[in-house]
């Protein structure tokens, strides 16, 4: 393996034995296919399943160019803690964040990579409602309306005017960013925006990109037990600035 790796690929997985095998397949294609140095960080969140056994016996098509770390929490903390441990674990000098049934497509991450790696842009976000994005398999109508009022809080509570702060789809400048994920509070739900209000005090610029998206069954996500949860993660993203934890 290349050191330090370009790229570390953070994918947070409950319960994914039975498609993760697949979606590690392709994204290790992808990048040694682009000859891109890059480490992939599963970070399994306390998963009952073989989560865990599945990604440590993926084996990289090309070791010279990409290596397979498994992170395991010892019992279930959340998506945003899973992200924050695999952003603080990665060594690369930009980071992906993706979720573990890629209805982002992955070959999606070049778009983000001309605003970050290419571009001027610290972080980029995937967006799937705004002018150019495309979503060919949708969720449930409950599902996407939900979504939507979801954003119209976000608006009112904070300074951030993105469309779509919950796609699981965003890449980070390290150098930068890293400073994100060390104030990060969140361990579950509305985690993206908390990074994204973090990255807006720090002065970071962010681009919000449209992409492919597909959804994929098996969420475990819950509009009326977790709606509820969502909001009150709000208010504690709004008092947690109020009271200075965000601080540069």
């Amino acid at each position: 393996m290349i050191r330090p790796p370009t790229l570390s690929v953070v994918i947070p997985a409950f319960n994914e034995e039975s498609r993760l095998s697949a979606s590690l397949e392709s994204v290790c294609s992808y990048f040694v296919a682009r000859g891109l140095p890059t480490e992939i960080l599963l970070v399994d969140d306390g998963s009952t399943d073989l989560t865990a056994e599945v990604a440590a016996n993926t084996a990289s098509p090309d070791p010279s160019l990409l290596e397979i770390r498994v992170l395991k929490n010892e019992v279930n903390r959340g998506k945003g803690f899973s992200v924050r441990r695999g952003m603080l674990e990665s060594r690369g000098l930009f980071a992906l964040m993706t979720d573990a049934d890629l209805s982002t497509p992955i070959e999606e991450f070049s778009k983000l990579e001309s605003s970050v790696i290419d571009g001027n842009f610290q972080v980029g976000i995937g967006s799937r409602d705004m002018e150019g994005s495309r979503v060919e398999v949708h969720q449930s109508g409950v599902r996407e309306n939900s979504g939507r009022l979801f954003n119209v809080f976000v608006r009112l509570f904070f300074p951030l005017r993105f469309r779509d702060t919950q796609c699981g789809f965003k890449l980070f400048s390290m150098q930068r960013c890293r400073r994100i994920f060390e104030l990060q509070q969140l361990e579950r739900f509305a985690f993206d925006v908390e990074i994204l209000l973090i990255g807006h005090k720090l002065g970071l610029k962010t681009d919000e990109i449209p992409v492919v998206w597909r959804h994929a069954e098996g969420s475990t996500l819950n509009f009326f037990r977790d709606g509820p949860k969502m909001l009150m993660d709000l208010l504690k993203i709004r008092w947690n600035a109020l009271s200075g934890k965000y601080s540069p």
